[in-house]
């Protein structure tokens, strides 16, 4: 099969797996990336097999380009030559309407590629861009401008930094005339011929100029740019600039159907162009500032007009308002809007009117519930992209400021009209209750993040007040018994104002969330399961306020009738739609810890019914992850009581497991080996039978190859090997995993860390004398691979293992290690000792301290190779290391790190997958339930660090007859505490 019938065969669901097997193999043939390009230029082949090939291009430039990130064979650094010069090219090639989906694929690829190469090895990036603008072809002039904003645009959220300065000043040197020049042109062309027929490409144009305007002045501003501000800002009295002209600038042809959501040209203009003003004012208001009264006053007469309503303005007016929140924020023109007038105006005209409901939000209530819920939701984190977020970060923007008595008293006034206007007629006028719960929650609110709600409040509001009188009533009215976006209100304002509420307070109205569940509106039922699992959350004083007993009564039913809301769905998509179901479901059985184990089987029965439908078609990676974090909890939990009914998950689990495997369920795959493991490593005694069975296929190189597998996987053999090396060692399995160490883990950026792991664990659970054959190939690969890319991760890591080699009981010893290493090559330890171990040794972390410490001081008291002439000068230098690591680790703060935690109850439930946007990732997504304590690497070390240093330091010089310890330590410094402990012991 060619390349163009594979892409087609890869749209195909019952041909998809197979067809992307077989281009993965055709890609690390030379000069694929080349064909592949040719085929999506090549018109004579079907537009889904080239819009495929453009996708797949993309995709393998961002998997293989950058090798040193990269576990995919690189591309020829010659064939990267020859795509450098025809990138842009091809890119120009595709200008007709019909083209834009490709040359969207590939001005990715571009992009993608730039942000690796360019400028070092892409010097005429931008003299090929440039060579292509012309105010003679728009098509073209979009097609460059698209490209440059998609290199230019990063640097926005790139940290300050003399690199990033020299990229831009070489990008500056050769765009900037001709930037300026096209700007002018296209400006120029619009304004002065209103009826241009090319009016949309120029308008596409424009909005692409804006932008890359915005991207050149982000971290400073050009010398040609500030000495432009007056053509671009205006003058007071004078000319009103490009910027104020575009602000008012509605061509009628441009103005598309009102019913049509998506932005005009015009509008994007008008958006990006108050983001410009928005930086200005945070970054360079001395320039901007005189021009601040006419971009107020543009905002006053956009936000007023009766075109505002539109959805397809949303972005453009929140926008709008976000830049006067930002303006009063800075505090620099506190007189122009502490006027009273000011004051009321800005209630009346932009805060009020961006506060109310309209009628396409209660149609996307209705038709498109999940929609409605996420943008409700950006109410309460930064950056939400609604018209109400911005009017409440103007609010809050004005109570900053000290203006609170004022704004307090304004809004106040709004919400008894509504509430009045409300009680004269509650089924006709029930939006204006809706306007009034929003205002009041804009005023009321200071300041508030994404996983506690409001964390700070207007003292001026009595929010308890306001909840008791018109909040409480329609919580705990009958379903159905008023509107239901009220009922969502009241609802939203317990999960807006939770951390105001008290533990009784919150205890009381708990049940009437759960009540809520069995809503037969969506958003109802949603709001009250998100609510609920918020309200788990809260923590005090560090610790969570609920606990298993408080949620025992109704976990079960909370859960039960969370199963049943989830499985109504039917199909395999609309039962995974709802991801906040099942992280409620997750919350609870984290909450209910212990206190389901009586009850488990249903839980894990429902579990297993959901996952068995979402297999048929995974679709939603949050939701997948919250079902298997449940799993994995359930399993925590019960096996903590009940250490015996692991084997009754194995019962029920390993069916449906093995059938992620054999189908090859990618998106399930790494959760089933977290699964396993856990099970595994909460079994006492050996691996059963059920476990063996699989083995085999694991040390297999086909469930290697896929990233996301490899955390997992490794974590799972590292288990088998601690519960049973020596018989791995004797069927030949020993010589499997280190095959796949070797040839997987660790020639990987990403991965080696999991090889040393497992090395680790052989090192630690074998007899020295099974390793014994393995030792001068272990040491060559690592050595090797040394060689080949000294990253200071990878040369961490391996001090770390040579450490560990040395320090294990069971393991060869610090003279095994050194004769080991020197039989390579002779005086290869010495090398490997300052490069490697002292090289890393000021950077050791806490939780590898006991390795680190324990094998330089069994180097230091218990080899004789360290003494021997060619060695004897290291000795210091061991000490000196160990004595550091004590005094770091003495000096540094008690601090409890991520590595401390891992695999607590603690840990667990401090995640918060809201805050940290958890969830599938391509790479690997970790189940922080499945997590176990990290077991000590060398338990036959006492905790006592520095007593154990001490005692043996000690013994080895009483046993020093020949005086060379003592010698050796007049080499050290002698105001080492360690060195001083040491001489007086």
């Amino acid at each position: 099969m060619d390349i163009s019938s594979l892409l087609l065969a890869s749209l195909q669901p019952d041909t998809r797996l197979q067809a992307e097997k077989s281009l993965k193999s055709l890609s690390a043939q030379p000069q694929f990336m080349t064909y592949l390009l040719r085929l999506v230029l090549d018109t004579t082949q079907p537009i889904q097999a080239r819009q495929a090939g453009g996708v797949y291009f993309k995709n393998e430039v961002k998997r293989s380009w950058n090798e040193s990130e990269s576990d995919e064979p690189p591309i020829d650094p010659a064939e990267k030559n020859t795509l450098r010069a025809q990138l842009v090219p091809a890119m120009i090639s595709l200008i007709g309407p019909s083209d834009r989906l490709l040359r969207v694929q590939i001005g990715e690829a571009v992009g993608v590629v730039a942000s690796i190469d360019f400028p070092e090895r892409w010097n005429d990036l931008i003299d090929q861009l440039v060579s292509h603008l012309s105010p003679a072809n728009y098509a073209v002039n979009i097609c460059v401008l698209e490209t440059a904003h998609s290199i230019f645009s990063p640097w926005r959220s790139q940290v300050r930094s003399d690199s990033l300065f020299r990229i831009i000043l070489f990008v500056l040197e050769r765009f900037q005339e001709q930037f300026f020049a096209i700007f002018r042109a296209t400006a120029n062309q619009i304004f002065t011929s209103p009826n241009d027929p090319n009016l949309p490409q120029l308008a596409r144009a424009m909005t692409l100029l804006v932008s890359i305007y915005n991207d050149l002045v982000d971290q400073d501003i050009p010398p040609a740019f500030e000495d432009s501000i007056p053509e671009f800002f205006g003058v007071e009295g004078g000319d009103p600039g490009y910027f104020i002209k575009f602000l008012t600038w509605n061509p009628p042809q441009l103005k598309g159907d009102d019913d049509d959501t998506t932005p005009t040209e015009p509008t994007n203009i008008k958006t990006t162009i108050f983001e410009i003003a928005e930086l200005f004012t945070l970054k360079y208001n001395e320039l901007f500032g005189p021009r601040m009264p006419a971009f107020v006053q543009a905002v006053w007469e956009l936000v007023g007009s009766s075109s505002s309503e539109l959805v397809k303005e949303d972005a453009m007016i929140s926008q709008a308002v976000r830049f006067l929140g930002v303006a009063v924020k800075s505090g620099l023109h506190t007189a122009l809007f502490s006027m009273q007038s000011t004051l009321e105006g800005l209630v009346e005209r932009i805060v009020v009117p961006s506060m109310g409901l309209r009628e396409h939000e209660v149609e996307i209530f209705e038709d498109d519930p999940l929609e409605y819920i996420r943008r409700d939701l950006s109410l309460s984190t930064e950056g939400g992209q609604t018209r109400r977020h911005a009017a409440s970060e103007l609010i809050r923007a004005l109570l900053g400021i000290g203006l609170d008595a004022q704004v307090t008293r304004i809004v106040e006034n709004y919400i008894s009209v509504n509430l009045a206007a409300y009680h004269q007629n509650p089924a006709e006028n029930w939006k204006s209750k809706d306007t009034a719960i929003y205002l009041l929650t804009a005023v009321a609110a200071r300041s508030s993040t994404s996983s506690m709600g409001v964390t700070s409040t207007n003292m001026l509001v009595d929010i308890i007040k306001f909840f008791s009188d018109h909040i409480y009533q329609d919580l705990r009215a009958d379903l159905n018994a008023i509107h239901p976006i009220l009922q969502v209100d009241s609802i939203r304002f317990l999960h807006t104002f939770r951390y105001q509420l008290t533990k009784e307070q919150l205890s009381q109205v708990l049940p009437l969330l759960v009540r809520h569940l069995a809503s037969s509106n969506y958003v109802c039922y949603t709001y009250a399961a998100i609510t609920i699992e918020r309200v788990l959350f809260i923590k005090v004083n560090n610790q969570m306020m609920f606990n298993q007993t408080d949620v025992q009564a109704y976990a079960s039913d909370v859960l039960m009738a969370l199963f049943a809301r989830m499985e109504s769905g039917g199909t395999p998509e609309k039962v995974a739609e709802n991801e906040y179901l099942m992280k409620c479901v997750m919350r609870v059985i984290i909450t209910a810890k212990e206190s389901l184990t009586n009850n488990y089987q249903p839980i894990l029965a429902r579990l297993v019914h959901i996952l068995g439908i979402i297999s048929k078609n995974p679709s939603n990676p949050n939701f997948n992850q919250y079902t298997f974090e449940s799993v994995s909890a359930l399993v925590r939990f019960t096996t903590m009581v009940n250490p015996g009914a692991v084997e009754e998950f194995e019962k029920i689990l390993f069916g449906p497991i093995e059938i992620i495997i054999q189908q090859e369920i990618e998106q399930f795959v790494p959760y089933v080996f977290q699964l396993l493991s856990q099970m595994l490593e909460t079994r006492t005694g050996g691996v059963p039978d059920h476990y063996k069975a699989l083995l085999p296929y694991l040390l297999t190189f086909p469930p290697w190859l896929p990233k996301g597998n490899i955390p997992a996987l490794a974590r799972l053999v590292d288990a088998y090997l601690a519960k049973d090396s020596i018989s791995m060692a004797e069927s030949g399995q020993l010589k499997s995993i280190l095959g796949i160490v070797q040839q997987r883990l660790i020639p990987s950026n990403l991965n080696h860390a999991y090889g040393f792991d497992m090395l680790q664990t052989a090192v630690r659970t074998l007899p020295a004398q099974a390793m014994k054959e393995y030792w001068t190939g272990i040491w060559m690969f690592l050595f090797t691979r040394l060689q080949n890319n000294k990253g200071g991760t990878f040369v961490y890591q391996l001090g770390t293992f040579v450490l560990m080699s040395a320090a294990v009981a069971n393991g060869p010893g610090p003279d095994g290690v050194i004769g080991d290493i020197d039989g390579i090559q002779q005086g290869l330890w010495g090398q490997v000792f300052n490069g490697v171990i002292l090289t890393s040794s000021s950077s050791v972390q806490r939780r590898d301290q006991k390795v680190w410490v324990a094998g330089l001081i069994r180097l230091l008291t218990e080899s004789r190779l360290i003494l021997s002439p060619n060695n004897a000068q290291l000795w210091p230098k061991a000490f000196t290391a160990v004595s550091q690591i004590f005094v770091t680790y003495n000096s540094a703060a008690k601090t409890t790190d991520a590595s401390q935690l891992e695999g607590t109850d603690d840990a667990l439930t401090s995640i918060d997958y809201e805050e940290q946007s958890a969830g599938y990732q391509a790479s690997f997504s970790k189940l922080a339930a499945s997590q176990v304590t990290r077991s000590d690497p060398l338990p036959e070390i006492p905790g006592d660090l520095w007593a154990y240093a001490k005692e043996k330091l000690v013994a080895a010089l009483r046993s020093d007859s020949s005086g060379q310890l003592r010698g050796l330590l007049a080499g050290v410094d002698q105001t080492s505490p360690l060195l001083q402990a040491v001489m007086s012991g």
